[in-house]
């Protein structure tokens, strides 16, 4: 079997993973990434497109954001909408931070290709198939690659693969509690050629149900409407899709083609414990968030904020507490995201009939969010991200 050693071996080259890399290069600590899909595939998977005032500091920390501040779309705000009704959050007044509109792959693409300038070994289409020894000083990592056997030792791993991934699995079943929600509602969104018909995002509660106006460059616009579970995208042509959207959003739309259609589950997940001897999950393999409050790849940056500090102690210090307080670290910040992410969920989505108790309950809270600045400065500061030092 072929042996490949290194200080710190991650699994999944997604953002977690890649800035994590990056973060343990900036400080001199080597790492080997093992990614199961191509080069190409990850830096075309369309995912999150907002990033925190937080996480573009992280970028530029590990010089990666040129290209983030030369095409991202900073806003100062946006909007939610209560059936014709609109308020705008302002993130200038009430944080004096912003969010960029910069697309997950192309934040991807920047973070691989410093990687590979840097020297950092990234070794795609490798499946890893177990991972041992996580309770002594050398846990090993098998994978293969084309039909190859290999093994990975190091000192510590970087469990970054995603909600399906090895890493949470090897996990002792009894060493964590799952938390978990299924929304009784899905998601469906689009991607389109079109000129964006409005300068910040809008989240709008609509009689039919939510929609949101979201997009990724002046060109592309990514736009959402709130479905049933049950719903399927043959059910949808594109004409009808572009129609509900300006009903819901009661605005008219510079209509495109459309490039890319599906429909996405609602969810929230996690679990308490992120680590188990020298295991460290992070990102999707430990928690999972519902879009509306655009947190998954900001949490997951946040992950690594911590998980980075931890091992750069170990390493400069022999300190091994930031490693030991990893979990109780992320797990506020984890905590206060998906309190907010379900928050926002239950705000602008429909559900339950227009005059009900819940409805009418629903619109006092929008009512009190045009006259409250407390109300609206809460939404703001959780929408840029509390500083990662609030949680230790």
């Amino acid at each position: 079997m072929n042996q490949i050693k290194t200080k710190v071996g991650i699994i999944g080259a997604g953002p977690s993973g890649l800035t994590l890399a990056l973060s343990l290069h900036k400080n001199g600590i080597e790492s080997v990434i093992i990614e199961n899909r191509s080069r190409e595939y990850i830096e075309n998977r369309v995912r999150a497109g907002l990033l925190e005032h937080n996480t573009v500091e992280v970028f530029d920390s590990l010089n990666v954001s040129d290209r983030l501040h030369q095409e991202g779309l900073v806003h100062h705000g946006c909007y939610i909408n209560y059936n014709g009704v609109s308020q705008r959050i302002d993130f200038q007044k009430y944080t004096q931070k912003e969010v960029t509109i910069y697309g997950q792959q192309e934040v991807v693409k920047d973070l691989v290709k410093a990687c590979l300038e840097r020297n950092i070994s990234i070794i795609f289409e490798a499946e890893a198939t177990k991972i041992t020894d996580l309770e002594t000083a050398n846990p090993n990592i098998y994978f293969t690659q084309n039909g190859e056997e290999f093994v990975l030792t190091c000192d510590f791993v970087g469990g970054c693969d995603g909600f399906h991934g090895l890493a949470r699995k090897t996990l002792p079943k009894d060493s964590y509690k799952e938390y978990k929600i299924e929304y009784p509602f899905s998601w469906l969104g689009i991607l389109a050629y079109a000129k964006p018909a409005y300068d910040e995002l809008i989240y709008a509660y609509h009689s039919n149900g939510f929609a949101l106006a979201s997009l990724r460059s002046e060109k592309i616009v990514r736009l959402y409407l709130q479905v049933s579970n049950d719903d399927s995208i043959d059910n949808w042509s594109d004409e009808m899709i572009w129609d509900e959207l300006e009903n819901r959003l009661e605005m008219k739309l510079n209509r495109g083609e459309i490039f890319e259609k599906g429909i996405t589950p609602m969810r929230s997940f996690m679990i308490d414990n992120m680590q188990f001897g020298r295991l460290f999950l992070a990102g999707d393999s430990a928690h999972i968030v519902p879009p509306t409050g655009a947190k998954g790849l900001n949490l997951a940056v946040a992950d690594i904020h911590n998980l980075a500090n931890g091992l750069v102690d170990f390493y400069q210090s022999g300190s091994e507490e930031g490693l030991n307080n990893y979990t109780k670290k992320c797990l506020a910040r984890v905590w206060r995201v998906q309190d907010f992410s379900n928050f926002m969920t239950y705000l602008c989505h429909k559900q339950t009939e227009e005059g009900s108790f819940e409805s009418l309950l629903q619109k006092s809270k929008f009512d009190y969010l045009t006259i409250s600045e407390a109300y609206q400065k809460t939404i703001a500061e959780n929408y840029v991200g509390l500083p990662f030092e609030v949680f230790g």
